[in-house]
């Protein structure tokens, strides 16, 4: 086989385990989406959860996060542009953080140590959660990546940003939710 094909089949093979990967975890995550709310709507309470951090410990919404705006990320490191809006958005987190915003980057279904080197390499300072199960994934109806959820200090969600967001955008949106307090 020459060098060429070599290379051909090893990107098909590539491509095709990842979007296997993406197939199961659509399946997974629909699976028993008749419990759940399809789309929470900005004035409703988020839905209370708790979840292992990457760092070690539990993180429990909304109790451990009282009178802070918070923003949840659902990503995953094979989704092309959590690692381009990851990127982006940390200096505008950065930015905020003093004025109460709390970004929760919530990995969604993932193994931990892959987690892990992905956070090593984009610099994430957020502070990351493992939704093994996906269980918080379908609580709040996300059924494609990257979604945040922006709630605001009394655990009201005000806001849902699909897809890759901007820093234009992403300010835009938490900078109403900073000021009302």
């Amino acid at each position: 086989m020459s060098a060429t094909a070599t290379r051909t089949a090893r990107q098909w093979g590539r491509n095709a385990w990842r979007a296997a990967l993406a197939g199961l975890w659509l399946t997974v995550v629909s699976t028993g989406c008749e419990q759940a709310p399809l789309l929470i709507e900005p004035g409703a309470p988020a839905p209370p959860f708790t979840l292992p951090r990457l760092a070690g410990g539990e993180a429990a919404f909304p109790a451990g996060y009282r009178d802070r705006v918070v923003a949840v990320r659902f990503w995953a490191d094979w989704c092309p542009y959590c690692r381009s809006e990851m990127q982006t958005l940390e200096p505008v987190h950065e930015r905020y953080r003093e004025r109460g915003l709390v970004p929760l980057a919530v990995n969604v279904m993932q193994p931990r140590e892959q987690v892990a080197a992905f956070v090593r390499e984009v610099g994430l300072t957020a502070d990351v959660l493992l939704d093994g199960d996906g269980r918080v994934t379908r609580a709040y109806g996300v059924m494609g990546l990257p979604v945040t959820v922006l709630i605001d200090r009394e655990g009201i969600v005000r806001a849902r940003i699909v897809g890759e967001s901007t820093p234009e955008t992403f300010a835009q949106v938490v900078e109403p939710l900073l000021e009302s307090h």
